[in-house]
């Protein structure tokens, strides 16, 4: 089994991941770059213990990162928790992927790791949409071509912008409002936030597909996905949040 780290901006997320199925999933962690590798080793530590994860069990280690000034504190402190060296996603590693944007190598680690689970576990074309920090789409066709995609401020990323620059507005959860019209400065925000990115997902979608000029598999992931995915009108969107760490695996068997 292999220890599968994606570094985001916002969560580092962990879990353990055998040839066949995720032993362990969705550790979060924060993401602090003030942190030490000693502090990052005692929380990775502290997850697996929570999770009865035996250490002595753990053959390999893949990390995905779109932070690089952590990126070397946490192989440190991987190597300090399990005694392995950690692969780290990134250019000339074997992926199964053709990359065809003006600059292969500005494309995220995360979105790689995304789409090289979607091409060997979904039928093709696909869009792939990724909530996160940033809300990311992107497009693969039917001959494992990455064709590019679009990247959206994050929910969050909106929503505290809104309070900050509103005096009246305040900090709300994302729950779903009772109905789309609110009745209240509260359910306003919570329809925008969740009704308003559902319909956002929804147009996306349609004219990505315009473009490419045929139907595709959607798969939907990342933290927020299962807040926003079940309000929208396209009901054939894959909600998948384990994808990342499939992508992970996948790719630590084809860099063996």
């Amino acid at each position: 089994m292999i220890l599968a780290l994606d570094i985001g901006n916002t969560n580092i997320v962990l879990g353990c991941v055998d040839a066949q199925h995720i032993v362990h999933s969705l550790f979060r962690i924060k993401t602090d770059i003030s942190r030490t590798t000693w502090q990052y080793a005692v929380e990775i530590n502290s997850m697996l213990a929570i999770g009865n994860i035996d250490r002595q069990c753990i053959d390999g280690c893949m990390i995905s990162s779109v932070v690089p000034p952590i990126t070397a504190v946490l192989k440190d402190a991987v190597k300090i928790v399990t005694d392995i060296d950690a692969r780290i996603v990134g250019v000339g590693m074997k992926t199964g992927l053709n990359i065809m944007i003006d600059n292969p190598a500005t494309v995220g680690s995360d979105m790689v790791v995304d789409a090289v689970a979607v091409i060997n576990q979904y039928a093709l074309p696909a869009i792939v949409i990724d909530m996160g920090t940033a809300t990311t789409f992107s497009v693969i066709d039917k001959h494992k071509n990455y064709l590019g995609g679009i990247i959206i401020p994050g929910i969050m990323i909106s929503q505290n912008a809104l309070t900050e620059r509103t005096s009246q507005l305040p900090k709300i959860s994302l729950d779903c409002p009772k109905s789309v019209i609110g009745k209240n400065t509260v359910d306003c925000m919570k329809s925008g936030a969740v009704y308003g990115n559902a319909a956002m997902v929804d147009g996306v979608i349609d004219r990505l597909e315009k473009e490419l000029g045929e139907k595709t598999t959607v798969i939907a992931t990342g933290g927020l996905s299962e807040c926003i995915i079940p309000h929208c009108r396209r009901c054939d969107i894959i909600l998948d949040n384990h994808l990342l760490l499939k992508g992970l695996r996948i790719l630590y068997d084809k860099n063996k």
